[in-house]
């Protein structure tokens, strides 16, 4: 029984503190005064009142009424009901302070104050919510008071505060609980009310507050908030109702029964209180909206706004919401509930009544809905709880992990955070006891799953069962619905509006008192109410088992799997250890399974005899790896109970090391994180402790792990039993029974302390890696990684010397493991109520165990040292270059798998990795040697190596590899050569060692020096004493080039000091010569120059030998070649040469980075040249590399300007002022070189032939020359598409995008071009249709149209011709220049990238084509990482410009490409130019030139880029070069039969240009070369064995094997090639992506030829036994080309080897082929026939297509040598339009595709034919084709379209004949004859006898044949 309401409260407005800036309120009375025992009045009553503040109004309000909720200090909670109404303020006090008010605001003095209203509230306090009975209560006082009513007012309240009504009903409703359950008062005013109290108090009660609220918000946003609520976030609601406010947190409660809300619960807070809305606590608060704007800046808050219908989640708030199929079911029963209609909305005749039920019957099914969700989420759970102690109170523990892991719901973020909230855990606390009353939650958990599952897909029948529980619930708040309710009076309507109302009066306190008092004497004095409560057994419910079945979560093992583990584990046993092994594999896949694992531990725990099992070494070893197998997929959580499991097996099993040492299977399954996890331990040790008090109760033996389950109920049936029991017993008894548990408790703490420190302390103490690391201290998981002892044989004894643990002491490992067990006797003695004593007694013993553990471990771990280490695959040694030397002897490591799935078996194939082996670092390279893991291929043997100097990144990483090896330390190595090696070291290697590997390899990587790269250091120790000699020998060239680099150096530092106009430095021998040079004057007079001196003169003689060095270069020979000028004896210049090669710059004074000799115009002289070369960046002034042949027009490159030189020269007036100043002398004189280089051009003298101002559109449009018409535009589309125009790049990944709009261009009028029309194969860049003239200086200044003004500009117009000269230069260099009208030059101002892109690129590239993991999102994959590298775009944008540079030359116009500082982009751009121009350079010789000349002379910084020294690492790697050799990849895979290289030659020279194994591509100028003394080799240094030039290597190996050779290669003369430059057209270099891991990668000739060659041999003696002759090529293991290598290398090496056999001399291949090449041209010659297939391709003259698609050797299995396969994707539909010019034949075939039947002619001529019946005879020209096996005729020789065709296949015979009607007259009867075939007789006559029989032999041989 409980009082109704415990005080009344009267609260008025505070007129004494009125002057405030705020009013307040303050209790005028309170009843009774003094505080009940029980219950002491709460504080704050007041604020609750008036929520918004107290305030005065100027107008009389409504009454209200509204529900606050007080919980104070121990959690309970107080209802108040508040009803305020208002009262006048009497007229008299106010004023004053009124008019101090208005003093102060107004000087005018005292004014009358408006009428004021005063709030004024009855307050009750109660510990029952009862709200309609408190509404009507405090209304009724209030009508008493307003209508003046003739009843005492204390009577009324003295009443209502002495009422008793029962707190709850019986459980069944019966006549005889009526009394007990329904309570009649009665206030004494005449009125009645019946207060029906809820059968269960344990249920909530609701009204219809939960109706309500899914009304106000929706089911979405609710379930928001319900699941918000039961995952601890902070809600709180808005509204301008108080009262709904009440409501809505109400019903929040009542839906998340059966859990209880435990935190912060405020359903109205007062304005004044709103900082409790920071607090960092969970809370459900209430709040008028008028605060709204107070509460915008909470940013963890979800405010749910009733008025609104919303509900707002802050970004950084993630709720978690249900588990998918719960959620959806929900929602579904939830909109059936509220919305039935739904339901039928569709139905064609819809039933009559689908209303919604009223809004107290909704509320409960709601309920019910959320009841029925309860249900399902927690079904199950009293199969996971622990009951600890039964006596004196039940202490009982929910086991998370086992019930989450049953459910299958580990991931399920809501569930887990639900477990691990407040609410749960009090729901455990309450509901776990098993003899305890129980309601219809526990009775829908135990009995109604079934029900519910059946029901689940069948929404009629959830209805029904919702329905159901809806009534429960209803009538658990209504037990008697049909008792009369509530009579109550109400004041008159509108009784609060009265003008007069007089106050409320002043209650006297001892009437009221008097009442309490005597309800109070009463209520003692009456017999105590004693409600028997219905205690019983709380039901289990179904095991969790059956649920998972259900959900099919349980991994499905097969029988068979688990068959396997159960053999092996008997074969481990029976000591059948091969059988085993054999097993073990399977097993340790098997184990990823859940069931094999719980197999795994029944079926050891079968073996376990006498709780220990000792087994021998092998024994031992396998069961730890099956264990370790077994834990290593355990989470920390152990949710399936498999470490749980293991544990008492890893103290069982055991091997003996010694006399009296024993080591168990603990010390090797440390390295698991469950082991460092304390709520494993905890569940484990309740686990046991329940067992334990079960087993003290039923008296028998504690029960073995396998019955874990009827344990598990049985301990709760027997506590359920024991609590109805206890109060029977005698206190002796009750004692002892509590004794006896506390020391079982007791008794397992301390064996729980032992099992802890056998798991936690390592083997070897010393090494505390595991503590440290593990954050024991933290109890955080923990991964440690030890082995089994035999494993740790061969440890080394150092440790971790980063970790910084060098000298920890074993008593620092002792302390952690002390400190974490204390942790947790500390933790499970204070819950399960251990006394202090026994609680003391155990920190005492702990550290005692553990040290005590130290000892017997210290003697394990030195006897299992002496074991002899497991048998390791053997280190295999690498095969080493001539002069490679090993740097550090391999190391045991693993080498992991990483991204690309090739070699990890994900793509098919078995996976080569992970695989183990050693890792060694030699002073060349970086080599893994080792064999795969996977036994299955165990025996192949797998490479991957890189040179050092390739090395780009490498950084620590930590890893786990699997089965039985758990490694930490490991390395990722990433190398520019397109290689990745991720190693984990082997725990045999000491982490120093590691350190002292790591330290190596970053030596050799940057050396201080570029000498003490491999390439200078090779072979170093034996050379020595050679030096000396060939020092004494030719002292000249060292000597020379020291003081030649210091005279450079002098200058070089003088020509930056000085400020004035730049002196050239003087010479002794020139001195006296030095003319005296103005800065003023403009020098291109002729002069007395250096130029000018003979060779003799200038140079001294020690360095003329220097010269002619440097007149044996690349350049010099190619100048010569060119036609640019020789270096003759006399140096005399011819006048009518317009270039000369210069030497001003041979002791490299005026550029550094440029070679000796350079070409210059003839007519400027040195001493211009010196002034000239300052404006350009690094002083690389223009200078030309190139000219064509058959234009002669030049190309020249140099260095982007210094903005100076900008300003002074391209920006300069239109014409040169008369008198030059100063400043623009440079400027005119930079101009006058130019003017030089035109004058140069023969284009430029023949003024008469074109005039010089004459443009494109006078010269070409007038002329009827249709190739120019077309040609035309294609330099304007490329000159737009080359400086950016906004279309190009839209454009860049459409396939081919320009090509679709201009392939209508006709065949016949590209073939009717005159023989003058520019020559070339044209690529991707075709011109726009129109034909009109295009202009780039407009366009440079930004004017496409004409001017402003509507009228064309001069410029404009005479600007339309083709320029003599294009400068190609950056187009942020060139902003803001003005174009000259009247120049002959004209500015291409292109958008470059920078080198940092480029290294950002590559960088992007690399991660795409070597990723350190495996995809997991679709951005992570090959294409996509690709495509955000943007390398294939750098690409497009450099063929690009090479495409315009081209055009442009073809065209006639000369080209300076003037990009950056001239040695990068700019190099690229001119070697591509030169490339696609030039055949010359697309030889083995001119290649080499090529690169020699423009890359290596030219000042490609090669160290620098390639980051080769120490001073260079900062800079980074960046592939400027490699870049340039992918863009020739592409123009090789467009054109194949250009090239006499073959795409590995420049896949060789990609790999080894960053390889530093040549000296070759080391330093960045011949400067630094010469200086270094490795620019010219000694003669007698040639002959040594070692190459030191990659150019010669690659001759020596050219000659031995044809494998840089491309078979296809056959030129045209004087060929432009113009490629296809679009993305689409453009293919992924393979020399990124292929691997070879048999042998490594294949550019070290020597390694791989060695290690091919002892295989071969060793499969020869075989040959006698049947073998098959197929063989598995295994992708990214094989290297294909030498697996399968193509029809004619196959064919060489057969020649090769039966030379061999026969004992000839074998020849060169290179013979061998040129001679089959010359066979093949004179057969061709004679008459068509073919020996061999394969010489398709060698016909020059050949008509297949040369531009080519795809192109692939395939050997051929019939018996003549082979066959070649050209197939052609071709481009465009094969009808893009031809450029070729003067021989269509051969040109035209690159863009288009013909298929023309004339291809292989045996024989052909003239025959009459005798056509069908009643046809005449007819002269037909035949062709039979011996390839095809056809006869074809045509109409007549020069026909191309067949007329018909006969298939030999369906000739039967050739035979004689005679003369039919109507056949030609006067002709041998001999010369007719017939073929026969299957459908008709064909009649034939030829010309003569002789003739018709050679026809028939030959058709003859030809059936024969076949």
């Amino acid at each position: 029984m409980a009082r109704l309401a415990d005080y009344f409260v009267v609260v008025g407005y505070d007129l004494d503190k009125r002057g405030c800036s705020e009013g307040q309120g303050r209790i005028l009375q309170r009843f009774p005064e003094k505080d009940w025992e029980d219950n002491p009045f709460p504080q704050g009553v007041e604020l609750f009142c008036q929520p918004s503040g107290w305030q005065l109004v100027p107008q009389r309000l409504p009454p209200s009424f509204f529900m606050a909720v007080l919980t104070n200090i121990n959690s309970e909670r107080h209802y108040c009901p508040c009803f305020t109404f208002w009262e006048e303020l009497d007229s008299t006090q106010p004023q004053k302070s009124l008019s101090s008010e208005a003093d102060e605001d107004d000087e005018s003095g005292i004014i009358e104050s408006p009428q004021l209203f005063a709030p004024k509230s009855l307050v009750l306090v109660s510990r029952l919510d009862h709200t309609d009975v408190f509404r009507n209560c405090l209304g009724l006082i209030y009508t008493v008071h307003i209508d003046g009513l003739n009843f005492p007012m204390e009577t009324l309240i003295g009443n209502l505060l002495s009422c008793i009504i029962p707190t709850a009903g019986g459980s069944q409703p019966s006549p005889e609980d009526m009394e007990e359950s329904v309570r009649t008062i009665t206030l004494g005013a005449g009125d009645r009310q019946v207060i029906q109290t809820p059968i269960n108090d344990s249920l909530p009660v609701s009204g219809s507050s939960v109706a309500l609220l899914f009304r106000q918000l929706g089911i979405s946003n609710v379930l928001y908030l319900f699941c918000a609520a039961l995952t601890e976030h902070k809600i709180l609601f808005l509204s301008a109702s108080y009262h709904r406010l009440t409501d809505a947190c109400r019903a929040l409660l009542a839906v998340m029964f059966p859990l209880k809300y435990s935190f912060t619960y405020i359903p109205i807070l007062p304005g004044k209180l709103l900082e409790v809305l920071s607090t960092p606590t969970p809370f459900i608060i209430g709040v008028n909206s008028s605060f709204r704007s107070e509460t915008q800046e909470l940013l963890d808050v979800i405010i749910a706004d009733l008025d609104g219908g919303t509900v707002t989640i802050p970004e950084c708030v993630h709720v978690s919401l249900l588990p998918d199929p719960l959620l959806q079911q929900t929602q579904t029963a939830l909109s059936m509930v509220l919305d039935p209609e739904l339901d039928v909305a569709d139905q064609a005749f819809p039933p009559a009544s689908t209303q919604p039920s009223t809004l107290k019957i909704q509320d409960k099914e709601i309920r019910a809905v959320f009841l029925w969700l309860f249900a399902q989420l927690l079904q199950g759970y009293r199969w996971c709880l622990h009951i600890i102690r039964i006596h004196p109170e039940p202490v009982i523990r929910f086991h998370k992990a086992a019930f989450l892991g049953q459910r299958a719901l580990t991931e399920d973020d809501f569930l887990t955070k639900v477990l691990d909230g407040m609410a749960f855990a009090g729901f455990v606390s309450e509901r776990g006891p098993p003899y305890r009353p129980i309601d219809v939650f526990d009775e829908l958990v135990a009995n109604q799953v079934k029900r519910i599952r059946l029901e689940e897909g069948n929404p009629r029948k959830v209805m029904n069962h919702i329905k159901e529980l809806a009534e429960q619930l209803f009538k658990n708040e209504n037990p008697y619905p049909a008792v009369a309710m509530h009579k109550v009076q109400r004041p008159t309507e509108g009784s609060h509006l009265r003008i007069h109302q007089a106050s409320f009066p002043h209650l006297d306190e001892v009437t009221v008192q008097l009442y309490i008092d005597h309800a109070a004497t009463k209520m003692k004095t009456a017999p105590p109410a004693v409600r028997v409560e219905m205690k019983c057994m709380v039901p289990l419910g179904p095991p969790l088992g059956d649920v998972v079945d259900r959900n099919g979560n349980a991994l499905a093992n097969s029988a068979r799997r688990l068959e396997v583990v159960r053999n092996c584990i008997n074969y481990v046993f029976e000591n059948k250890m091969l059988e085993a092994k054999k097993l073990l594999p399977a097993v340790l896949r098997a184990l990823k399974g859940r069931a094999a694992r719980q197999c795994l531990t029944q079926e050891l725990n079968q073996h376990v005899q006498q709780n220990r099992a000792v087994l021998d070494d092998q024994q031992f070893d396998y069961i730890v790896r099956m264990m370790n197998c077994t834990l290593q997929d355990c989470s920390h959580m152990d949710e399936h109970g498999i470490a749980a499991a293991l544990l008492p097996l890893v103290t069982a099993f055991c091997r003996k090391l010694g006399a009296g040492i024993t080591q168990f299977a603990y010390s090797c399954v440390q390295e698991h994180s469950v082991w460092a996890n304390m709520q494993f331990w905890e569940a484990m040790f309740y686990s046991d402790v329940q067992n334990h008090i079960r087993a003290l109760y039923l008296e028998t033996e504690p029960p073995s792990a396998g019955q874990a389950e009827q344990a598990e109920q049985g301990a709760l049936e027997i506590a359920s039993e024991q609590r109805r029991l206890w109060p029977t017993l005698s206190k002796d008894k009750q004692q002892e029974l509590v004794q006896k548990e506390e020391s079982t408790v007791y008794s397992q703490a301390i064996h729980y302390a032992n099992r802890m420190s056998y798991l936690l302390l390592p083997l070897d103490t010393s090494k505390n890696r595991l503590l440290r690391s593990s954050g024991l201290g933290d109890v955080e998981s923990v991964s440690n990684s030890y082995v089994t002892n035999s494993m740790a044989g061969s440890m080394a004894e150092s440790y971790d010397t980063e970790s910084g643990f060098e000298d920890a002491e074993s008593s620092d490992v002792a302390n952690t493991v002390v400190r974490f067990i204390n942790r947790f006797v500390d933790k499970v003695c204070n819950e399960s109520g251990v006394t202090n004593e026994h609680l003391k007694s155990l920190h005492s013993m702990i550290p005692d165990i553990v040290q005590m553990h130290i000892e017997t471990l210290d003697a394990v771990h030195r006897e299992s040292k002496r074991l002899p280490p497991i048998q390791k695959p053997k280190l295999l040694r690498p095969a080493l270059l001539p002069g490679e030397e090993l740097m550090m002897e391999g190391m045991r490591v693993h080498l992991l798998s990483d991204g690309r799935e090739e070699a990890a078996g994900v793509t098919g194939g078995p996976p080569l990795l992970p695989a183990e082996g050693a890792i060694f670092l030699t002073t060349y390279r970086l080599i893994f040697k080792g064999t795969p893991n996977d036994p299955l291929v165990a025996e192949q043997v797998l490479t991957r190596s890189f040179p050092v100097a390739s090395l780009t990144k490498e950084k620590k990483i930590s890893v786990c590899v699997p089965m039985d090896q758990f490694i930490q330390e490991g390395l990722q190595l990433r190398s520019c050569t397109f290689q990745l090696m991720k190693i984990a070291f082997d725990e045999e290697v000491a982490s120093d060692l590691a350190e002292v590997f790591r330290k190596h390899l970053h030596k050799l990587r940057y050396p201080s020096q570029v000498d003490g790269t491999f390439a200078f250091t090779v072979g170093q120790s034996g050379k020595m004493a050679a030096e000396h000699k060939s020092k004494d020998k030719n002292p000249s060239l060292r000597t020379l080039s020291k003081n030649l680099m210091k005279t450079a150096k002098k200058t070089i530092g003088r020509q930056y000091v000085t400020r004035k106009k730049y002196t050239p430095p003087t010479w002794e021998s020139r001195s006296s010569l030095q003319s005296q040079l103005d800065g003023d004057e403009i020098s291109v007079l002729e002069e007395v120059d250096q130029s000018s001196l003979t060779l003799s003169s200038t140079i001294k003689s020690s360095d003329r030998q220097t010269m002619s060095n440097v007149v044996e270069r690349a350049c010099c020979r190619d100048y010569q070649r060119l036609g640019l000028g020789t270096l003759s004896n006399s140096l005399t210049r011819s006048k009518n040469e317009p270039f000369r090669i210069s030497t001003l710059n041979r002791m490299y004074a005026v550029c550094h980075s440029y070679p000796g000799l350079l070409i210059v115009p003839q007519s400027v002289p040195d001493g211009t040249l010196q002034r000239i070369s300052r404006c350009y960046r690094q002083n690389r002034f223009p200078v030309v590399c190139w000219r064509s042949s058959r234009s002669k027009a030049v190309l020249l490159r140099s260095a982007g300007l210094h903005g100076k030189g900008v300003a002074g020269f391209f920006k300069s007036p239109n014409a040169p002022s008369p008198g030059p100043s100063q400043a623009d002398s440079l400027g005119l004189e930079q101009e006058k070189y130019l003017q030089a280089i035109i004058s140069s051009m023969p284009s430029y003298s023949e003024a008469s032939s074109r005039n010089t101002l004459s443009g494109f559109t006078s010269a070409h449009m007038s002329g009827s020359d249709s190739s120019d018409k077309l040609r035309q535009p294609k330099i304007g589309v490329l000159m737009k598409q080359v400086m950016g125009s906004k279309e190009e790049l839209a454009g860049t990944f459409s396939r081919g995008g320009w090509r679709a709009r201009f392939i209508s261009v006709s065949q016949q009028r590209a073939a009717a071009r005159p023989p003058a029309s520019p020559r070339g194969k044209w690529g991707s860049m075709r011109g726009s249709g129109r034909v009109g003239a295009y202009d780039v200086g407009s366009r440079l200044a930004g004017k496409e149209s004409p001017q402003a003004n509507g009228g064309p500009s001069e410029p404009h117009f005479l600007r339309q011709q083709r320029a003599y000269l294009y400068i190609i230069g950056d187009k942020s260099q060139l902003k803001g220049s003005k174009q000259d009208a009247f120049q002959q030059w004209e500015v291409v101002p292109i958008e470059v990238f920078d080198v940092r892109q480029v290294k950002t690129s590559f960088k992007k590239l690399m991660k795409a084509c070597m990723p350190t993991s495996p995809p997991v999102s679709p951005n992570e994959t090959f294409y996509h990482c690709l495509e955000e590298s943007e390398w294939m775009c750098l690409l497009h944008k450099v063929l690009q410009v090479s495409v315009l540079v081209v055009e442009l030359l073809d065209t006639g116009s000369s080209v300076m490409v003037s990009l950056e500082d001239g040695w990068d982009i700019t190099t690229q751009v001119v070697s591509l130019v030169q490339l696609l121009s030039d055949p010359y350079y697309r030889t083995f010789d001119g290649f080499r030139l090529l690169v020699e000349k423009e890359w290596l002379s030219f000042g490609h910084r090669f160290s620098h880029r390639g980051a080769q020294t120490l001073a260079s690492q900062s800079s980074g790697f960046t592939p400027i070069f490699l870049q340039f050799l992918d863009c020739v990849h592409q123009i090789h895979l467009q054109f194949p039969m250009e090239f006499e290289f073959s795409q590995y030659y420049l896949k060789f020279l990609a790999y080894h240009y960053v390889s530093n194994r040549f000296r070759t591509f080391l330093l960045d100028s011949d400067c630094e070369r010469i200086e270094l003394g490795v620019m010219y080799e000694e003669k007698g240094e040639r002959k040594s064995q070692q190459v030191k030039s990659v150019w010669d290597y690659i001759e020596r190996l050219n000659k031995s094997t044809p494998v840089f050779f491309n078979y296809m290669f056959a030129p045209e003369d004087g060929e432009v090639l113009k490629p296809y430059s679009y993305i689409s057209n453009l293919k992924v270099w393979d020399f990124y992506t292929e691997e070879t891991l048999s042998e490594g990668p294949s550019y070290d000739w020597e390694l791989v030829q060695g290690q091919a060659e002892p295989g071969e041999e060793s499969e020869r003696p075989d040959t006698a036994a049947p073998k098959s002759q197929r063989r598995i090529v295994w992708p990214c293991y094989d290297n294909p080309c030498r697996v399968v290598p193509d029809a004619i290398t196959k064919l060489l090496q057969e020649l090769q080897h039966l030379e061999a056999e026969l004992g000839q001399v074998s020849e060169r291949w290179k013979d061998t082929w040129d001679k089959i090449k010359a066979t093949q041209r004179t057969e061709s010659k004679l008459e068509s026939r073919h020996s061999l297939s394969s010489s398709l391709l060698m016909l020059s003259a050949l008509s297949q297509p040369r531009r080519s698609r795809g192109l692939y050797l395939q050997e051929s299995g019939v018996g003549v040598g082979s066959s070649l396969n050209l197939s052609l994707d071709s481009e465009g539909g094969g009808s893009a339009t031809p450029t070729a010019g003067s021989r269509p034949s051969t040109s035209a075939l690159y863009s288009q595709f013909q298929s023309s039947e004339s291809e292989n002619r045996s024989f052909e001529g003239t025959l009459f034919k005798k056509g069908a019946l009643l046809k005449p005879w007819k002269p037909r020209w035949f062709v039979l084709d011996k390839t095809k096996h056809q006869l074809r005729y045509y109409e007549s020789r020069q026909d191309k379209d067949c007329k018909g065709v006969i298939d030999l296949a369906e000739v039967e015979s050739v035979i004689p004949a005679t003369p039919t009607m109507g056949a030609p007259k006067n002709v041998d009867e001999k010369a007719f004859f017939d073929l026969k075939t299957t459908r008709r007789v064909y009649n034939f006559c030829a010309q003569d006898s002789m003739n018709a029989q050679l026809w028939m032999d030959n058709v003859q041989s030809c059936l024969s044949d076949a």
